[in-house]
């Protein structure tokens, strides 16, 4: 995973106005793990994965507005993220796979986006 030390969002977390710089943290020595931690409040954070490790075919489409807001120009630019909801064990750990975080690795901004498909949950076991 490419080091991003800071990330700016492009426009605020739904539910988190007041936050738009995160430290991009990671957890384990495999880079998997990570925490995105508001630099505003620091007890703030969500924890999250790049899916490809849990959700190997996951390949989110997104919109135009949201490549042009990030000010992508190609896929290789992208680093995406999936918000974990934390469960009792690692099997009770639910992916948001509706809501990615995009993050430009380029520019370090970042959105999280919605994705019109209704096959993908926000709460999607992160093993099976």
């Amino acid at each position: 995973m490419p080091e991003i030390p800071v990330i700016e969002l492009v426009q605020p977390m739904p539910g988190f106005p007041d936050h738009a710089r995160f430290a991009l943290v990671q957890l384990d020595e495999d880079g998997v793990l990570c925490s995105l931690t508001s630099l505003e409040d620091p007890d703030l954070r969500f924890l999250v994965v790049p899916p490809v490790r849990f959700f190997p075919d996951y390949a989110p489409t997104v919109d135009d507005e949201a490549v042009t807001a990030l000010g992508i120009d190609g896929a290789e630019d992208v680093l995406v993220l999936c918000v974990l909801t934390a469960g009792e064990t690692l099997a009770g750990t639910t992916a948001n796979l509706v809501a990615p975080v995009l993050v430009n690795t380029s520019t370090n901004r970042a959105l999280q986006v919605v994705l019109d498909d209704p096959a993908l949950s926000v709460a999607t076991p992160l093993v099976a």
